[in-house]
């Protein structure tokens, strides 16, 4: 517990106290944000937000890092394979964010990577992720991720290698790949207002800390042999729990800088930084299903975006929002930008609590 302790609160001192530093190099740098705002959108807030200091995703993927290493070691807990995945999803992705806000930056343009170019990229860093997670097995046989789709945990009819090692292995790393490219574009939409994207990973990542450390309390190497039914095989869910407790530490300092009205925004570096996690956390969790619950506040952005699109074609023009993602279609009916904001934090909150009911009922129907 003083791992998970110490490595939350150290996440969230680094950033809660050391973002105004990091802010001051940001403007010497230059890095300011590009705004390209639709006239048609009702806040005249939103031009005030150019040159604001972006690219503040690295201070909470930094701050996560120490958090991380800080508490692990306090509470004699060295980092395991499994957590060392998740930083690689964290960083990987947000080197791509990185790449595309820097591009944005430095050519004064709303747009930097194309869709595609962003896409490879996070394919290049899921593809050594899935490969890693799927060998180097613990002294129980156990690799931090499993080539079967989970919902509550493996499913066992829903294997990937069925069909072989060869296909099973094109399958399983269509799958990762398709979960994190999935999750980091749905985070990187959702990020469109002011501490929007931070408040929901916080709730996001908040459930999957109680989910691990669920798990690590009910794992299959340490149960009574009455609860071994309702088990979990699940590897290194306590170092899960800490890499997740130091990233929900170091969102819920860098939110006091980001929250409306934004000091600091978080760039593609953080969004895609956040939505690396919730892939990481939910494939090595053995969740991947049931992250569509707890997550499903960022699929709302998205889902609109596709909607608008699947109506247009169908209609021959015709919108079903004003403006896609869906809190802009808000804020084009008069909504403002603090009452999108935490309405949307409610709901995050109330789909990961859902989330984490039905894991516990399926867990209670399991024993």
């Amino acid at each position: 517990m003083r791992s998970l302790l110490t490595a939350a609160a150290i996440s969230m001192a680094f950033t809660l106290f050391l973002t105004p530093v990091f802010l001051r190099s940001f403007r010497r740098w230059g890095w300011g944000q590009v705004i390209r705002t639709p006239e048609s959108i009702n806040n005249p807030s939103h031009h005030t937000k150019r040159g604001t200091p972006t690219m503040g995703g690295t201070i909470f993927i930094t701050g996560t890092i120490v958090g991380y290493l800080i508490g692990a070691f306090t509470g004699n807990n060295p980092p395991t394979i499994s957590g060392l995945l998740v930083l690689w999803m964290m960083v990987g992705f947000g080197i791509v964010g990185f790449i595309d806000d820097f591009l944005k930056v430095r050519q004064q343009r709303s747009l930097g990577l194309s869709g595609w170019r962003k896409i490879v990229g996070q394919i290049l860093v899921v593809i050594p992720f899935g490969i890693v997670a799927l060998n180097y097995p613990n002294a129980l046989g156990q690799t931090p991720a499993s080539p079967y789709i989970s919902v509550f945990r493996d499913v066992p009819v829903l294997s990937f290698m069925v069909l072989g090692p060869i296909i099973g292995w094109i399958l399983y790393l269509t799958w990762v790949s398709f979960i994190g490219v999935a999750w980091s574009n749905s985070t990187n939409v959702t990020d469109g207002l002011d501490g929007l994207a931070t408040g929901v990973g916080i709730f996001v990542v908040g459930a999957y800390s109680l989910v691990v450390f669920w798990q690590f309390n009910q794992s299959c190497a340490s149960v009574i042999a009455e609860l071994s039914t309702g088990c979990y095989a699940t590897r290194d869910p306590f170092d899960l729990a800490i890499v997740s407790a130091a990233f929900v530490g170091a969102l819920v300092g860098f939110l006091w800088w980001n929250a409306p009205k934004a000091e600091v925004f978080m760039g593609d570096v953080g969004s895609m930084a956040i939505g690396g996690v919730i892939a990481a956390m939910s494939i090595l969790s053995r969740t991947e299903v049931l992250g569509v619950i707890i997550a499903g506040a960022f699929i709302i952005g998205p889902g609109s975006v596709i909607l608008q699109r699947l109506y247009f074609k169908a209609t021959r023009g015709k919108r079903l929002f004003l403006m896609s993602p869906f809190h802009h279609h808000l804020e084009m009916r008069g909504w403002s930008e603090i009452s999108i904001v935490v309405r949307m934090w409610i709901i995050a909150g109330l789909l990961a609590v859902t989330g984490i009911g039905f894991f516990y009922v399926e867990w209670l129907a399991s024993t």
